[in-house]
């Protein structure tokens, strides 16, 4: 009973790629060492998965920056304007952008809250593998096999990589990047070949595109993609690999009728991947890679359940072998580093070291015909009786007519039309980093930490009145994260210490672990909104996170809906709400970037999850003031899916990511008849480069195309957390100053 896993985290167990490439962006050290870096981490990777007992290991799963990225370089997909540029600097570029080139366009990876870089293609796109040490795969196979590593490279699926590219702007109305799958394929032939003369034994494809709903057209393409593939004279054998969802019974026939010699499903997210098997008839001839052991969520796996399915399928194919439901890329490194957490909830856990393990486990039981491990004893998720009560009683959520709250509101306010503000945090600077870290060691007292704090957020404010912003934020240092910042103040949370996980680029976050039932013991923003509020007679805004997004870049319990799990946390903020509203804060941002985020791949299951998500949304936002004007924001996903359920959340005001789209969501949102307040932002936060004030100005006269001037506001797409002060000011400088212009010329 082979073993092996779909991918493993990158960034090191100590973010060392993170802190490397950081260094090597800011000129601090050369490609050189930073590759010596990547090849260290790779090295270490490799040893690790072969010393824990794996039979087949993974490689090319390592990348800087993402392998969406990695595959439009290794294909040559690289629009012309970044031609100009050559390897890590083109590289970065695409993801990043320069001074004068904007960055391609990011968003979110199925259902995760893992970034890509999309792929722009045009009818003119010919596509050509790149070679040398441009041919990420064969390199890295060739690097594993000089250390005695036999592996098995993974490249992203030909049908996902043209299912999530764009058309580049100016493409003919019509043009599909599909149309350009025979180019495609061609490449991959050749990669394959190429792999084949180096020894390569297996390679794997990745098409988790096969979960979602496809037509009969895209089946077609898929058909013709593996029937190519599949009749190369000289090529490795072929794992398309799935994860996510339910493959369809038609997508499964379709692979079955070519000769791929091996599947891989996921029977944690969708077991009935189990019927979808049998309806088909199996694989009786193929090797099947059983996704028993979760890769996307820290619980420790039930090894007699994984063993039970793995079992079922032995009469469904010609091969079983013990894996991973995805990549392991979504969880933390090991668990063996979290020293502080709860007993009772570490003995519920299992990070990427310990998946494996349990992978390799349930391989052994199989093989040996033993029983699997045991779970560890476990204490049951915590039981708050009070809040559920409270949420028993709760009836329908609803605030008051929009048209008497844009009044209310506008008369309190008095905005001028196109209103200037950010998304809500500012710099985290190095002091900043310095006096939590002292502050969490001991070395300097809670009062002097807040002090600290409240002097970043007095210059926030200074600098917002000085730049000329209409509605102000206080700038959120005191925030490690979005997320864990409140996860760290409710009942029903642990946070990690060294939890961290890839989000983008060199961008890591550390999800908060959510184990029982959640309450808010006590207001966690009033004071910081309160001090803000005190410096200046601008409103400030109120900032929170939503219900959604609270659960969604969370790792959540599995022993209950999360629609229960959403109006908890809800209920929790919508407490948040009404003590800032009675503290004199009369704007309210509720940040829920995750809305699309988790929205079921599968047509059927949407609907279900938007009616509970917008319901969490309204309950956290309900029984406040018609003056009090609640926003939202929303970023790096494809919204016009669901622009409906945008619109039912009732938000006074949405701002959306909108620049690296070219504000294509302005235009959903003129097809939607959408009708409140809509901040879609007009630069583009994640890149280094300042946009001027005329580009920000054309933004916004392409958005005022769709939106009336009093509905729209000036912001840009993302908070600045990640940005420094200079180009900070620069930019919101600008922007200040297009909004400005509009204004004065409409």
């Amino acid at each position: 009973m082979n073993t092996t896993i779909l991918g493993y985290p990158r960034i090191g167990a100590r973010r060392e790629l993170k802190f490397a490439t950081e260094r090597y962006w800011a000129g601090k050290i050369d490609t050189a060492e930073l590759e010596s870096t990547a090849a260290e981490l790779r090295r270490r990777t490799w040893t690790e998965l072969r010393d824990a007992g794996l039979a087949t290991i993974p490689s090319n799963t390592f990348s800087y920056y993402d392998q969406v990225l990695d595959t439009s370089v290794l294909v040559d997909a690289v629009p012309e304007r970044y031609r100009p540029l050559r390897g890590l600097d083109r590289y970065f570029a695409m993801a990043r952008g320069e001074q004068d080139v904007p960055a391609l366009e990011m968003t979110k990876w199925f259902d995760t809250n893992y970034h890509y870089i999309v792929p722009e293609l045009g009818p003119g796109t010919a596509f050509k593998l790149a070679l040398g040490e441009e041919c990420k795969p064969l390199a890295e196979y060739r690097e594993a096999k000089a250390l005695g590593i036999e592996t098995r490279p993974v490249l992203v699926g030909p049908l996902t990589y043209l299912l999530l590219a764009k058309a580049e702007p100016g493409a003919p109305a019509g043009f599909h990047p599909l149309d350009l799958v025979d180019g495609l394929v061609e490449v991959y032939a050749e990669l394959l070949e190429r792999l084949s003369g180096a020894g390569t034994q297996w390679v794997q494809l990745d098409e988790p595109a096969l979960v979602a709903d496809r037509t009969p057209e895209e089946l077609a393409v898929l058909a013709r993609v593996y029937r190519r593939l599949g009749e190369l004279p000289s090529r490795p054998r072929l794992l398309v690999a799935t994860y996510f969802g339910t493959v369809g019974a038609e997508a499964l026939r379709v692979l079955a009728a070519t000769r791929v010699e091996g599947v891989g499903l996921d029977f944690v997210t969708a077991p009935g991947n189990l019927d979808a098997l049998a309806s088909v008839g199996g694989l009786p001839r193929r090797t099947v890679v059983a996704g028993v052991v979760d890769g996307r969520n820290v619980w420790r796996a039930d090894q007699e359940r994984a063993k039970a399915t793995c079992a079922a399928l032995l009469g469904l194919a010609g091969e079983v072998v013990v894996g991973t439901s995805c990549s392991l890329l979504h969880v933390p490194v090991d668990l063996d580093a979290e020293t502080a957490l709860d007993p009772a909830v570490r003995a519920r856990l299992a990070f990427a070291r310990q998946k494996v393990a349990e992978v390799v486990a349930v391989g052994r039981a199989l093989r040996e015909d033993v029983p699997a491990a045991a779970p560890a004893p476990a204490a049951a998720a915590g039981i708050d009786h009070r809040v559920r009560a409270r949420l028993d009683m709760l009836g329908d959520a609803r605030r008051g007519d929009r048209a008497a709250r844009f009044a209310a509101q506008r008369a309190v306010l008095g905005l001028p039309p196109l209103a200037t503000t950010t998304i809500g945090s500012f710099p985290q600077t190095g002091e900043i980093r310095r006096a939590r870290a002292e502050h969490r060691a001991g070395r300097i007292s809670g009062d002097a930490y807040t002090q600290a704090m409240k002097d970043e957020v007095a210059h926030v404010i200074a600098l917002q009145e000085k730049l000329g912003l209409d509605v102000l934020v206080h700038g959120e240092p005191e925030r490690n994260d979005m997320v864990q910042y409140f996860a760290e103040q409710l009942d029903g949370y642990a946070a990690t210490e060294h939890g961290w996980v890839q989000s983008y680029g060199s961008r890591c976050v550390r999800p908060p672990i959510l184990h029982s039932d959640v309450a808010r013991p006590a207001p966690m923003t009033v004071e910081w909104a309160t001090y803000a509020q005190s410096l200046t007679t601008k409103p400030v805004k109120g900032m929170l996170t939503g219900p959604v997004t609270m659960l969604a870049w969370s790792f959540v319990r599995d022993d209950q809906p999360l629609a229960d799990t959403a109006r908890q946390v809800a209920l929790a903020l919508h407490d948040e709400i009404h003590d800032l509203e009675a503290a004199g804060i009369c704007i309210i941002q509720v940040d829920e970037p995750a809305l699309r985020e988790l929205l079921p791949l599968r047509r059927a299951e949407q609907a279900a999850y938007l009616d509970w998500a917008v319901a969490a949304f309204r309950l956290a936002t309900s029984g406040v003031a018609d003056s009090t004007q609640i926003h939202t924001h929303m970023c790096y996903s494809e919204f016009g899916e669901i622009i409906g359920a945008i619109g039912d959340l009732d938000a006074d005001v949405t701002s959306v990511e909108a620049a690296r789209s070219h504000m294509e969501l302005v235009g959903d949102l003129r097809a939607a008849g959408y009708e409140n307040g809509i901040g879609p932002g007009v630069y583009d936060i994640h890149s280094p480069r300042v946009p001027s004030a005329g580009e920000m100005e054309e933004n916004l006269r392409r958005a005022l195309q769709a939106i009336e001037p009093d509905r729209l506001w000036v912001n840009p797409d993302c908070g600045l957390k990640t940005r420094a002060y200079p180009e900070t000011e620069a930019a919101l400088r600008n922007l200040v100053a297009a909004a400005r212009s509009v204004r004065e010329t409409p």
